[in-house]
């Protein structure tokens, strides 16, 4: 009858040291999980983009152009937005377009700390000739209140394709330079 008691209550020790293990472990990963907690989203404005048509074409194509320009915008709007960890959000002006240049630096910057931004991305694209068009692009924080990058590019073509083309780099270039949530 000893034996068997002692078998018992060996047994029940050995069942429940696991069971207080696996608890232990179980209060360890939840109390962790509690004082980590998720980071939350970096909100990011994207101005509108300047535009300058410099080319001295004779055809007035302005109408195209505004349209390529704010697909640019955009198109740089959304694949921040896919990117996870970031939450665009807008810029109320009074006129638009809404540019960094359509309305004085304090007012710009301030219309982004409205709208909740910590990072602005804003520029302007110039049309050189019927080939080439270059844009400047700059990330500004306004938390840091530093300019994280000002990077231009250029792009060959005046057509649809030729803007995605240069706003999915852009997009990639900003992925590589933004702060990581």
């Amino acid at each position: 009858m000893q034996d068997t008691n002692s078998w018992c209550a060996s047994r029940w020790r050995s069942r429940a040291s696991a069971v207080l293990t696996m608890l232990c472990t179980v209060v360890a990963l939840l109390f962790a999980a509690g004082r980590l907690p998720a980071a939350a989203p970096i909100a990011v404005a994207v101005a509108d983009f300047d535009y300058f048509d410099t080319s001295g074409e004779v055809v007035d194509q302005s109408a195209e152009h505004r349209a390529r320009v704010a697909s640019f915008a955009a198109l740089l709007r959304d694949n921040i937005s896919a990117q996870g960890g970031y939450r665009v959000v807008s810029i109320e002006c009074p006129d638009h377009p809404c540019t960094a240049t359509s309305m004085s630096q304090n007012l710009f910057i301030a219309a982004a700390r409205k709208a909740g931004a910590r990072l602005v991305v804003y520029g302007g694209i110039r049309k050189m000739s019927t080939l080439v068009q270059w844009g400047e692009i700059q990330l500004l924080d306004l938390e840091a209140e530093k300019l994280l990058m000002r990077r231009t590019v250029t792009f060959r073509g005046d057509n649809d394709a030729a803007y995605r083309h240069a706003a999915n780099f852009v997009s990639d270039t900003l992925r590589e330079t933004m702060p990581k949530p």
